[in-house]
């Protein structure tokens, strides 16, 4: 390994990926003083947005994994010198994005009435729910095209906007929490309910923010996005979908895995589930981390792709990788030394900590396996390669890594049950064995290409 080439490529990387991760952090921010403005109204009003944001983030995550495929449609553009074609590809996806944006409020109003009665929970708390489901739904279309304008950016390398239009989020999402929740004014106390018009409003303001960035930049006059208008057209659109979908189906699997997981261990306690919870809210935070560096490597590697440097597309892999593994190696010593101290952040009550502890060092286990699948994903959709990525996930983490936490968490078919422990355990088996897989696919991706250069 060349020691400055690492450096190099390292420092590149990680300019594309900071400013991803602070706007990662910052969403979850978001989240956060959602939860708490709510939970000083009633322990009801919490727990309506916490259950109503887990209806709602697997929609919104998956249509954000469809969306992605513009960033590396973009960079290959980028990387090929065909900025021309760039603007027809971001109004393609556009058009995608509002179709996805209106279906969201459209299905609300045609489901909800057949829904409601449906849902087995206390009524002020159902009500909470479907009421905040109904305000933020008005804001899916001003996201989905956030997000097409954010992919448009990202894809050119251009990170950091992102980052800044989601501070601005942050800071109207805070007073409009305070004005929808408490009544504020002359609005209505909606309680969590409030929330939802919040978060709605927040998207909305993101969009145009980022509308008036891709206006004005000079650094994105290269490719003007609206220089000229573009019908839909269905070719470009089924490719799109094509590269976008497995990417969206993806994001569902790993989503849906640990919500369904939360459930399965509901029969075990409240303490089971709470320490559980902890060890998976602090490994998504961690995660954030490589996520942000594999959200870098698509872009890196695509624009590589696009300029058939081949080569050094399968340096930026191999530097990717390793830096993604010494990262690992912070966070997991970090996590070791501090995990007691970690759970005592979510929790007061001595055995949920005592649990949760024992928990974060499967957690710290977790994170090696995880860098490595996540950034090698990230590699294969910057070639493009992303129906690969939605079959090793759905095997690895649903085919072994979900019955292996079934046998070990809930069977005495090999010993007796572990409960948590056993689910932990199936996690990390399920990453070892989509890392190996994606590092296998990726090998396989980069000979092809290679083979198809030397003809």
């Amino acid at each position: 390994m060349n020691l400055n080439n690492f450096l190099e490529q390292s420092k590149s990387l990680l300019k594309l990926a900071y400013p991803i991760l602070i706007a990662q952090l910052i969403q979850n921010l978001m989240g956060f003083s959602d939860t708490v403005m709510a939970g000083r109204v009633s322990a009801t009003d919490m727990a309506a947005v916490a259950v109503a944001s887990s209806v709602w983030l697997p929609l919104i995550l998956t249509i954000y994994g469809l969306i992605m495929a513009l960033a590396t449609i973009v960079s290959q553009l980028a990387g090929a010198d065909k900025y021309h074609q760039v603007a027809r590809a971001s109004f393609q996806t556009g058009w995608i994005a509002l179709v996805l944006g209106l279906s969201l409020i459209i299905l609300y109003y045609l489901l909800a009435p057949y829904l409601y009665p449906l849902v087995t929970l206390e009524s002020n708390l159902k009500q909470l729910m479907f009421d905040y489901l109904g305000y933020i739904i008005w804001g899916g279309p001003g996201f989905c095209l956030y997000l097409v304008l954010r992919n448009y950016s990202e894809g050119l390398s251009h990170t950091k906007p992102t980052m800044i239009i989601s501070i601005i989020g942050l800071v109207i999402n805070i007073p409009a929490n305070y004005i929808f929740i408490y009544g504020e004014l002359g609005m209505p106390a909606l309680g969590g309910a409030g929330c939802g018009i919040a978060t709605a409003i927040v998207y909305w303001v993101m969009f145009f923010s980022m509308l008036v960035y891709v206006l004005v930049s000079k650094k994105l006059k290269h490719a003007p996005l609206f220089k000229q208008f573009y019908w839909p057209q269905w070719s470009e659109i089924k490719g799109i979908l094509t590269l976008g979908v497995p990417i969206a189906l993806s994001l569902l699997f790993e989503v849906s895995l640990f919500a369904v997981v939360a459930v399965i261990l509901a029969p075990f306690g409240a303490n089971v589930v709470a320490s559980h919870q902890i060890a998976i809210n602090f490994s998504g935070l961690v995660f954030m981390v490589p996520l942000s560096l594999a959200l870098a490597v698509t872009i890196k590697v695509g624009f590589a792709v696009g300029n058939k440097d081949y080569q050094q597309a399968k340096t930026i892999c191999r530097y990717s990788v390793i830096l993604g593994l010494m990262i690992a190696f912070f966070t997991a010593a970090l996590t070791l030394i501090f995990k007691s101290q970690i759970a005592a952040i979510y929790t007061t009550d001595t055995k949920v900590i005592e649990l949760a502890a024992s928990l974060m060092f499967l957690a710290a286990l977790f994170q090696f396996s995880d860098a490595i699948q996540v950034i090698s994903a990230g590699a294969l959709r910057g070639y493009k390669d992303t129906k690969s990525i939605l079959v090793i996930t759905f095997i690895a983490y649903w085919l072994i890594g979900l019955s292996l936490g079934l046998i070990l968490g809930v069977t005495d078919w090999l010993m007796p049950a572990i409960g948590a422990y056993g689910f932990w355990i199936g996690f990390i088996s399920g990453l070892t064995t989509a890392a190996f897989f994606l590092t296998w696919r990726l090998r396989i991706i980069q000979q092809r290409f290679e083979q198809t250069s030397s003809v």
